[in-house]
């Protein structure tokens, strides 16, 4: 059955408040109430699971104020994409855990920023030791929302993310359904290898508004389905017994008529959403207000028509917000 109110998810944390990804952005989420914390994870040269939203790591990271790692520099092809900047497989655990995290958004995000240079990157199971700990401190169960980021890709250059996401997994005890655990990623193929791999969580596909699926085009080239294609009742269809819901781009829900959830419901299937934030610079034209991008604007009725598809799960960078609001 679905939930009266939507699970709130601290999305990196509380990015919000403190640099993503950081231990403290997590600490700060966990003590606001969030359901449940999403890490990305991305890999080391040597096989370690760190967590950044991108494996391009110059705008969350010091990486560039270290001469010693100068001539990392590179430019590369992510999934299509060609990015410019230090990337985590080109670097081991070692050398990554001398960088410091900072705010990726820096001008709309002023207060967080002030908290750069300040911390180092997690691993997965640092994030999974932590997310424990803090249930049991917090007195209630924290889940965990497992995001992987560009599976195809690091695959293609000999670091498969499915086997060494089930080795910190099992390692750390979230593997056998303990503990509330949710994959998900952009990525439909790397879902049911670690559902095949027997790893007790839900599965949840994430949707873009707009594009294809990097696996499926590498597969299939200009055949590949777009991802809009896989929020229709038929491809609910095709996808109801591979996955247990989708994770929609917020602009999907607030298109008018949408029947996403209701469609999804239908067939037993959750719905998820991203992201819900405050500032003007993130919400949809009709909620925006005066003061400039980092300014809030009116959050409250924009969330409201979210609340109201009876969406299951939603992402949050300001996790008191969304647990006063959906709570």
């Amino acid at each position: 059955m679905p939930r009266r109110s939507p699970l709130v998810i601290g999305h990196r944390g509380a990015p919000g408040y403190r640099p993503e990804h950081s231990r403290s952005s997590y600490e700060l989420a966990l003590a606001m109430g969030a359901d449940a914390v999403e890490p990305d994870v991305v890999a080391t040269r040597d096989g370690v699971l760190v967590l950044r939203h991108e494996n391009e790591i110059s705008g969350t990271t010091d990486v560039a104020d270290h001469p010693e790692f100068a001539d990392r520099r590179t430019t590369k092809s992510i999934d299509g994409q060609s990015l410019t900047g230090w990337f985590t497989e080109d670097f081991t655990w070692d050398e990554l855990a001398t960088l410091r995290t900072r705010e990726r958004l820096p001008k709309i995000r002023r207060s967080s920023a002030t908290f750069d240079d300040a911390q180092p990157i997690l691993r997965l199971p640092d994030l999974l030791d932590l997310v424990r700990r803090g249930s049991e401190e917090h007195g209630r169960e924290i889940g965990v929302v497992l995001e992987i980021k560009h599976a195809t890709y690091f695959e293609g250059i000999g670091l498969d993310l499915a086997p060494l996401i089930e080795r910190d997994l099992r390692a750390a005890g979230w593997a056998d359904g303990e503990l509330p655990l949710v994959i998900e990623s952009f990525e439909s193929t790397v879902l049911a290898r670690l559902r095949a791999a027997g790893i007790s969580a839900s599965f949840i596909y994430l949707i873009e508004a707009t594009g294809k699926p990097f696996d499926l085009v590498t597969a299939l080239g200009k055949e590949a389905p777009d991802y809009a294609e896989a929020v229709t009742p038929a491809g609910l269809d095709r996808l109801r017994g591979e996955v247990d819901g989708v994770s929609v781009a917020k602009r999907m829900l607030l298109q008018p008529g949408s029947t996403i959830v209701a469609d999804a419901h239908e067939r037993g299937m959750q719905v998820f959403t991203w992201t819900c934030r405050p500032e003007n610079a993130f919400l949809a034209p009709a909620f925006r207000a005066g003061g400039g991008k980092a300014a809030f604007g009116d959050y409250e009725s924009e969330w409201r028509v979210i609340a109201d598809t009876g969406v299951d799960g939603v992402f949050v960078d300001h996790p008191d917000l969304g647990v006063a609001f959906f709570h």
